[in-house]
């Protein structure tokens, strides 16, 4: 199986360092320009403390940054980010001031020290790697996303605090950017041997393997245009991911947890430091957990509270988050460790140090998602809609002026309908809405309403001389999808997004506007990622059942219609068994039963599945691999009836 059909990140890493566009982007307009300069007065850039922060307490770093696989491969390049924005560089034009300030903070780089014994690299991936020192050995909390650059991180606090052994690693939620490049800093033997803990929160595994399972080829196509993994690095560009700069493109592992946090309170002592932790489930990841260290006074907040406002509902696509449930934990992080706070750390961007900033950083972190929360719902029980809130709610200037609290991940447009979402689902109750046209079809007739589309060009065109972006976008939309072959309509639409992209604060949103720029300009160009398509680790930890009910979704329903197929599937190095009954064009299966009218048995190993079910060998080709006993040609049917998903289908063409 495709690891991109796994988990999202692994797509998101598809050419980070793409090549460049073909056509040009356009330059930014007067009204952008302007919408641009107007942020520099809305927000107190005079405040620069960030900046004193992510640079305090240096300890090391070289004078470049880029790291480079087995192969000589490019996996991570800070140098291409610090090119164009270092810290002394004014925003262009082409970028809103707020997120040119962001991408700035991230660009901080190298080995810093927190609090006595911990210590964190940063700028080497998305996320953060923390590393406290125990007694006899190091204390490894989240090795970021591929193992070249986490082995690059950990040979920096080598070569700067001295060699010692990997004592414990502590994964602090299930999103890859925390754990896949474990296999980069330890070994599976020194795990399997007990040299080595790995502690990870309840429900870990399931919800690493399995959150982007189902909808992983959907999701994977959508990270793209969210992390701007297709678009060069420049201020026309991609200059930023909010969390980071972006995501390292190296090999993916996983290590699998020795030792689980169950519930919040929970204390354990590593190598003589003490930890207590609380359990957040269903907060910035289904399976997450914060921790105190009394000896440090330090708090880890996991990717709970960040200096950004984080996604209620993420552009790539997945289920929406639980605004209260993590404003709730928050509150209670402040409960039960706020007064005996000095620093807080977290998985991603600088530390905040001292007690009576920690309490009000977690505060008005709180507050934020709360007021998402409940003012959303107050507008809804006024009968208001999910789009009419996203332009209705605005958070007050105490919250909206905090720059932990702005819009470069998350925004309170997107989090409000999240809000919306996650009590009221999609339907707005307006009858007009429950049974819309398809894109296509309603596009067409859009366009002969209007007029044509000579008409509606000449019309877009004036409103965009206005600066009347959104309102172009949505309609030369219709006439792009009522006729893709237009490519007037398509540059208009994609200088128009541009501008949108250009004038954004956040960064998925500016990613996703330049990459249907790009898209429409020169077409989708699928492009090899330079990762392993294939990760043992993620498939070996798939249970079986998990794997089946991928299988079902890949079952290409229409063309099992009329068909029965009935098989046993015994797998004798994971010592387990497995019915699957294909009937009314779905797909069953019975764990640890033998169906004595079944069309085959079937022995194999389980790496063999997955590799016959993605289509990645043939029935014929396995044959020596495996023993049937039945009718052949019924499983052959079977496996021919799994669908193998396109990655690069169309997004902002239909």
């Amino acid at each position: 199986m495709k690891i991109k059909t796994l988990i999202f990140t692994a797509l998101i890493a598809i050419s980070t360092f793409a090549i460049a566009d073909t056509k040009m982007p356009s330059e930014p307009t007067d009204t952008t320009k302007q919408k641009n300069a107007d942020v520099l007065h809305m927000l107190p850039f005079t405040n620069t403390a960030d900046f004193s922060a992510t640079a305090k307490d240096l300890v090391s770093k070289s004078d470049s940054l880029t790291i480079h696989n087995a192969k000589g491969n490019v996996v991570w390049n800070l140098d291409a980010y610090l090119a164009f924005s270092g810290n002394n560089k004014p925003a262009p034009d082409s970028v809103n001031p707020s997120l040119w300030r962001q991408a700035q903070l991230n660009n901080s780089y190298g080995l810093f020290k927190v609090t006595d014994k911990l210590h964190q690299i940063r700028g080497y991936d998305l996320a953060v790697m923390s590393i406290i020192e125990g007694n006899t050995g190091y204390i490894v909390v989240d090795p970021l996303t591929s193992t070249e650059v986490a082995k690059a991180a950990m040979d920096l606090v080598y070569e700067k605090l001295g060699k010692k052994p990997i004592v414990a690693v502590i994964y602090t939620h299930s999103h890859l950017d925390h754990f896949g490049g474990v296999k980069g800093i330890i070994s599976e033997d020194d795990v399997s041997n007990k040299k080595i803990k790995v502690i990870a929160p309840k429900n870990f595994i399931n919800e690493a393997v399995s959150e982007n399972v189902m909808a992983g080829n959907a999701m994977s196509r959508r990270a793209m245009y969210m992390y701007g993994g297709l678009l060069p690095k420049n201020a026309f560009s991609q200059v930023d991911a909010g969390l980071g700069k972006g995501t390292s493109v190296g090999n993916i592992t996983l290590i699998l947890p020795t030792d689980f946090v169950n519930e919040t309170g929970q204390k354990m002592t590593i190598d003589g430091v003490d930890f207590v932790f609380q359990y957040t489930p269903d907060t910035e990841a289904p399976a997450e957990m914060n921790f105190f260290l009394p000896q440090f006074k330090a708090l880890c907040m996991a990717e709970n509270a960040t200096h950004t406002m984080h996604n209620l509902y993420t552009l790539r696509g997945a289920k929406v988050r639980n605004a209260k449930a993590w404003a709730d934990d928050l509150h209670e992080a402040i409960a039960l460790f706020g007064e005996k706070t000095e620093v807080i750390f977290a998985s991603h961007h600088w530390p905040t140090w001292g007690n009576e900033q920690a309490i009000t950083f977690l505060k008005k972190q709180r507050d934020m998602y709360k007021f998402l929360h409940d003012q959303t719902l107050r507008l809804a029980n006024q009968g208001y809609t999910m789009n009419e809130i996203a332009e209705m709610i605005k958070l007050p200037e105490s919250l909206s002026t905090e720059w932990y609290n702005r819009d470069y991940y998350g925004t309170v447009s997107h989090n409000a309908k999240a809000v919306y979402q996650c009590y009221l689902g999609w339907f707005d109750g307006n009858p007009a809405n429950l049974s819309p046209l398809p894109p296509v079809e309603t596009s067409k007739n859009m366009v002969e309403y209007m007029g044509g589309e000579d008409a509606i060009l000449a019309k877009a065109q004036k409103d965009f001389d206005l600066g009347k972006y959104r309102w172009v976008a949505q309609v030369v939309n219709h006439v792009v999808f009522a006729n893709p072959n237009n490519q007037k309509a398509k540059d208009l639409l994609a200088t128009t997004y541009e501008q949108l992209g250009y004038q954004a604060e956040s960064a998925p949103w500016r990613n996703f506007y330049l990459t249907g720029a790009m898209e429409l300009r020169n077409g989708v160009r699928p492009l090899e990622s330079p990762m392993n398509s294939a990760s043992p680790d993620f498939v070996r930890a798939m249970p079986l059942h998990l794997f089946f009910d991928f299988m079902a979704i890949k079952l290409n329903g229409p063309a099992a219609e009329g068909k029965h197929i009935i098989l046993n599937l015994i797998f004798p190095d994971v010592k387990e068994n497995y019915t699957v009954e294909l009937e009314n064009s779905v797909l069953n299966y019975t764990r640890n039963k033998i169906h004595d009218k079944a069309d085959a048995t079937i022995t194999l190993d389980r790496q063999l599945l997955d590799q016959l079910a993605s289509k990645q060998v043939s029935l014929e080709d396995a044959k020596k691999s495996i023993k049937i006993d039945g009718d052949s040609k019924k499983v052959q049917e079977f496996f021919a009836l799994q669908d193998n998903f396109n990655e690069w289908f169309n997004i902002v063409t239909p």
